[in-house]
């Protein structure tokens, strides 16, 4: 690697954002894995040749290959779930930076979180219940909301702590036990200020690791179906002026969870062995790939230089498998999702309930999947996977 690459997933998520960091980061050079959006909700699946496989939340893709990661001032930063996520990998502490300004996720905002999400019984938004979006919506109301660098004084710690816990309920959770247990995460990882970043990107090359997907972004995904966080480009180019946007897509697109999702196809009978239903998030849906969404998340995104498209080894097995271009929208034909003004979440909750009663238009199978999505989105396909293992992935 010559220069800085951002690794953003086009889709709902799940695309192999992680799989590709690891691969990237087994090229040699790379000085970091940089996070910039969500938290512990992550899930970026990562096999070795050897067989270890870790699903990455809040440490980045490319732990398993010695590569540092830094948590920037964009995350919200759970130090429990970290606890245990270190654990699994050894407790490599040592390979961790965090922001100071990141935001804390506590226990009693998963809480809130999963109280929030359980009352809407059916109408269940697919939240992963780690309480990022309550941690975020806090934020927005409370200047004082606890973060990162509050570990360093337990005293202030404490006292905003308490704040969080008298406005979201105790649930039975003393304060004392987690500050003790944030202040253990201080000793144990390196906090920085806002300068670090600028001095880690001018190091050498690094990569940036999204989480979710583009079209579950916060302001331009189907709302209410969305995350709480940027999960385009954005947040990069704020600490980055110069880098590759890499968009990754699979061969065919997934959901996990409730939302929209107009290509989805059940009968396709697409299983895998890391993605299932989850007690929060509902069901992993599978369907032909979706060119009319992903063409949108191009668009919102600001545009691609590159593409990195997973799960080639699929259509072989999936014979019905295709390729949709375009929706029937009530008695409209749409081959493109015309984008709305920015931060108007009454526009996307108006469109999500549109494309929920739209039907995909008839699909067609390509002989060369790569080209054929390639073509649809407007960028150059530069890296291939036919499987998890770096083994099989090729730069084209």
């Amino acid at each position: 690697m010559n220069g800085h690459v951002a690794v953003v997933d086009l889709g709902y998520g799940d695309a192999g954002k992680g799989t590709v960091v690891d691969f990237l980061c087994a090229q040699g050079g790379v000085k970091s894995v940089l996070r910039f959006n969500g938290g512990a909700q992550a899930a970026h699946n990562v096999t070795t040749e050897t067989g270890r496989h870790h699903t990455f939340a809040q440490f980045g893709s490319g732990t398993l290959r010695g590569v540092p990661t830094h948590l920037t001032r964009f995350m919200v930063v759970d130090p429990l779930a970290l606890a245990g996520e270190a654990a699994a990998l050894g407790n490599p502490f040592h390979l961790l930076t965090v922001d100071g300004n990141a935001l804390l996720a506590t226990p009693w905002h998963r809480a809130a979180n999963r109280r929030r999400e359980t009352r809407r019984g059916e109408e269940r938004h697919g939240s992963c219940g780690m309480g990022v979006g309550e941690t975020m919506a806090y934020a927005q109301t409370h200047p004082d909301a606890p973060r990162v660098g509050d570990v360093l004084s337990p005293p202030r710690l404490r006292q905003r702590l308490a704040a969080v816990r008298a406005a979201l309920g105790d649930c039975g959770i003393p304060v004392d036990d987690v500050v003790e247990a944030f202040t253990s995460f201080g000793e144990a990882v390196r906090i920085v200020g806002s300068a670090y970043t600028e001095e880690l990107l001018a190091s050498g090359p690094c990569v940036f690791e999204g989480a979710q997907g583009v079209l579950l972004d916060e302001w331009r995904g189907w709302h209410p179906h969305t995350t709480w966080s940027t999960t385009t480009f954005d947040n990069v180019a704020a600490l980055c002026p110069d880098f590759l946007r890499l968009g990754v897509v699979r061969t065919y697109t997934t959901r996990h969870g409730a939302g929209p999702f107009v290509t989805e196809d059940p009968s396709l009978y697409l299983p895998e062995r890391h993605n299932g239903h989850d007690a929060w998030q509902g069901a992993f849906r599978t369907g032909h790939f979706d060119a009319v969404a992903h063409r949108y998340a191009v668009e919102v995104a600001g545009g691609v230089d590159a593409l990195a498209v997973t799960h080639l080894d699929v259509p072989d097995r999936c014979p019905g498998l295709r390729i949709v271009d375009s929706y029937r929208v009530g008695d409209e034909d749409w081959d493109r999702i015309e984008p709305g003004p920015a931060r108007d979440l009454d526009h996307q909750e108006a469109l999500g309930a549109r494309l929920t009663e739209a039907r995909p238009g008839r699909g067609t199978r390509p002989d060369d999947w790569s080209a054929a999505i390639s073509t649809r989105l407007g960028a150059p396909v530069v890296l291939e996977s036919w499987g998890p293992l770096s083994s099989d992935k090729k730069l084209r």
